[in-house]
C-alpha cells in the first residue's frame, strides 16, 4: 500500500497534515496552517524537499530519543517527526519519507 497525505482540521481549527507509510503509521506531521491552501503548499513542498538529504535536520531529544525536521529551500519547517529510540530508526524514519512522499495520495479529511 502506497503512503498518504492526510489533511485534517485541528481542535483550534487550524488545517494540518500527515504523511502516513503505507502500513498507516504517521512518519511526518505538519504545524497548523489557517487556510487549507497552504496546508496543501506545506504538502507540496515536503513532497519537492524529502528527495534532499540535506533538507532533514536530524536532532536528538533532551530526553536521549531521535527525530528529525524537514525543512523548506528557505529553512522554514514543513514536517516533524515521531521520536524514535536509535539513531537507526531516525534514518529508518527519514528513508521512509523520502519514498512516500512524492507520490502519497491525498486525503482530504477537513471537508465536513
Amino acid at each position: 500500500m502506497a503512503g498518504k497525505f492526510e489533511i485534517f482540521k485541528d481542535k483550534a481549527g487550524e488545517f494540518r497534515f500527515r504523511l502516513k507509510a503505507g502500513n498507516g503509521q504517521v512518519i511526518l506531521a505538519s504545524e497548523g496552517y489557517k487556510a487549507k491552501a497552504s496546508c496543501k503548499n506545506g504538502i507540496e513542498s515536503v513532497r519537492k524537499n524529502s528527495q534532499m538529504d540535506g533538507r532533514f535536520e536530524r536532532k536528538a531529544t533532551k530526553s536521549g530519543k531521535w527525530m528529525f525536521n524537514l525543512k523548506a529551500s528557505n529553512g522554514q519547517v514543513v514536517g516533524t517527526s515521531e521520536t524514535y529510540e536509535s539513531e537507526k530508526a531516525r534514518e529508518n524514519g527519514i528513508s521512509s519519507v523520502a519514498k512516500n512522499a512524492p507520490d502519497a495520495k491525498l486525503d482530504d479529511q477537513s471537508a465536513a
